[in-house]
């Protein structure tokens, strides 16, 4: 017998014509080729990822599906096929099965998605996150409105985290399913636990489960003991942290393990009793809507049925195909029937005995805080409609059980969190909610009446709701724990020069980008969407000039009613303000790079105006 080595006759990657696949010839190359070639593999990673996927589904719908009924061996057909993938591919089967879910996950319940996947739109790395979060709508009427969301979402130009893909599916999820999400909520109330696993070389794990907001607040207590250390404990931060938490639990010891005598390290020794008396009251900020906290309010007719274009109508409903499109609103669309009043008080709130210090968002409809949805609408009903010209149908008709509809909230360290949790934490008598302004146009204050580089706790708290996280592509960083950063940066001597403490000049940043963005040679800008004055678009350039667009899912997707909010102009000078002297040296090297990039952004800004049309050609 012959052996048949896998991959056999195969011609290797690395002898592929690089140019046909769109590569350059070597990967000796300055760094600006390096990186557009770079992004160009990054997406071709994205579309083989997808081609995986296509094929693990194809497997499995050969190997898997004709069995799925009846098959009740101890391995059944799909044990079987992912344990061929993993022994051919040389991974484990836990990694196999997932491949295998992933896949089949994508082509049926997420089939948009996976384009986004294939056109390089997405990273694989994201497809993760969004295919276990979207798991409990699986075989759900709904599942294709929420499959068509997500893509859309997707395909908006900007950039994504981690962080900020689970909000965003979350949403998209709630928005189709808060009955499913209340129902979850309170069954995991009644299913909390404490559960203890022996593990090796005697060590255990305990897992105790309980609300977010509980944990939200044992973990910034157990991080802050684990901080008293002097610089030379030998300890991981992963170890110190499980000290502190059993000291805590236990009221034990804790203290830093440096080899220095307890007269040099004043962390030595914890005292518990006096770290508890001294410790600040922990805040945990959950911004909400007005609406959302008034409960649930009767769904409009349209919002009841499914009318995804991608499902047949019932077979006991003649098909009507006349002017189907311009009588029946978009599912993706929600309309609704009667909208509330405008409302521009939004509050922010804190649970378990702590309290609040920012103000949380606001809502316009009670319609709108269960669909933000913030995209593209009028694209969304041409798409609509598009797919209702081809089908000729009126779309699925089942009812999706939404006879009310609910909002939802942004827990920071957690995420999105439904309505009915919202409330729970408002009734709590720990909780504080402190509204953003007072449901009329009334500009609010932007800056200190003192200082008009500080700015209002109002603008404060408005920038940290509506950046949900640090701005920086791809960071993960909250919005609560980082800075506000000057986008063009504030000139102390003459503010009317440079830099302004509103909402489209303040932007949340983390201290590490606050940083590279102060002292590196990254140049970012933010300034307001021509198509939507009340949205942003920011901007960062990499030192070789190439630009990246910031976050594409910010806080006006999940509130809407943060567009209703406004502020005044802040004042142009200070009375504070120090009086110019002669300049007896050369400007700091900050001052002239922070110069430098005011001119940049200016020249940017020029660049972007669209000329009117009855400019002459540049002949």
């Amino acid at each position: 017998m012959g052996s048949v080595q896998v991959g056999a006759g195969a011609v290797p990657w690395a002898a592929l014509d690089h140019a046909a696949l769109g590569l350059p010839a070597t990967t000796d190359l300055p760094s600006p080729q390096a990186l557009d070639a770079l992004v160009h593999a990054t997406a071709g990673v994205a579309y083989l990822k997808w081609f995986e996927y296509q094929l693990a589904a194809a497997m499995h719908a050969e190997l898997v599906e004709p069995f799925e009924d009846e098959d009740r061996r101890e391995l059944d057909a799909f044990t079987r096929c992912a344990a061929t993938i993993a022994t051919t591919l040389s991974i484990t089967q836990g990694a196999a099965r997932t491949l295998l879910t992933d896949a089949v996950a994508l082509r049926d319940r997420l089939p948009r998605v996976a384009e986004c996947l294939r056109d390089g739109v997405v990273t694989p790395h994201h497809i993760r996150t969004i295919v276990s979060r979207t798991e409990l709508i699986e075989g759900q009427c709904y599942a294709a409105l929420v499959d068509a969301d997500i893509a859309r979402a997707l395909r908006r130009a900007g950039s994504w985290s981690p962080a900020r893909m689970e909000a965003m599916v979350d949403t998209m999820v709630d928005r189709r399913d808060p009955d499913a999400v209340r129902a979850r909520r309170e069954k995991a109330k009644r299913n909390r636990e404490f559960t203890v696993e022996m593990g090796r070389d005697g060590l255990a794990s305990a897992t105790d489960t309980r609300p977010a907001e509980d944990i939200v607040a044992l973990h910034a207590a157990v991080r802050r003991l684990a901080a008293q250390v002097c610089p030379k404990d030998t300890r991981s931060k992963a170890a110190r942290a499980s000290d502190a938490h059993y000291a805590l639990i236990t009221r034990t010891g804790f203290g830093c393990d440096c080899d220095r005598p307890i007269t040099d390290c004043r962390y030595k020794n914890i005292d518990l009793t006096k770290f508890a008396a001294t410790a600040p009251r922990i805040v945990i900020h959950l911004v909400t809507d007005t609406t959302t906290l008034t409960g649930p309010v009767p769904a409009p007719e349209n919002e009841r049925v499914c009318r995804s274009p991608q499902h047949l109508p019932r077979p006991d409903l003649a098909v009507d195909t006349s002017a189907s499109v311009t009588t029946e609103p978009s599912a993706a669309e929600p309309v609704a029937s009667e909208p509330a009043a405008a409302e521009t008080v939004a509050p922010e709130i804190v649970a378990q005995g702590t309290v609040a210090t920012e103000p949380v968002a606001s809502e316009t409809a009670a319609a709108q805080s269960v669909s933000p949805d913030r995209v593209d609408v009028s694209a969304d009903r041409d798409a609509a409609a598009s797919d209702a010209a081809v089908d000729h149908t009126r779309g699925c008709e089942e009812p999706m059980g939404m006879d009310f509809v609910d909002g939802v909230g942004f827990l920071a360290g957690i995420g999105i969190v439904s309505g009915a949790h919202v409330r729970d934490l408002a009734a709590d008598p720990g909780t504080i909610i402190r509204p953003l302004g007072d449901g009329t146009d009334t500009p609010l204050p932007a800056t200190q009446p003192s200082n008009p580089y500080r700015p209002s706790a109002a603008l404060d708290a408005y920038i940290r709701a509506r950046d949900l996280f640090c701005t920086w592509p791809g960071c993960n960083r909250l919005a609560w724990d980082g800075d506000l950063d000057h986008i063009t940066e504030y000139d102390h001597t003459h503010p009317e020069r440079g830099g302004r403490t509103s909402a489209t000049g303040l932007g949340a940043k983390c201290r590490f980008h606050h940083l590279l963005k102060t002292f590196a040679d990254f140049v970012d800008d933010q300034y307001p969407d021509p198509t939507d004055p009340s949205r942003l678009i920011r901007t960062i350039a990499i030192p070789d000039g190439r630009t990246v667009l910031g976050p594409a899912f910010t806080g006006h997707d999940v509130h809407p009613g943060l567009d209703t909010i406004v502020f005044g102009d802040p004042p142009t000078a200070s009375r504070l303000t120090p009086k110019p002297v002669e300049r007896q040296r050369p400007a700091p090297r900050t001052e002239q790079k922070h110069a430098r990039r005011r001119q940049e952004r200016n020249r940017n800004r020029l660049r972007r105006v669209i000329p009117p049309d009855d400019t002459p050609p540049p002949f």
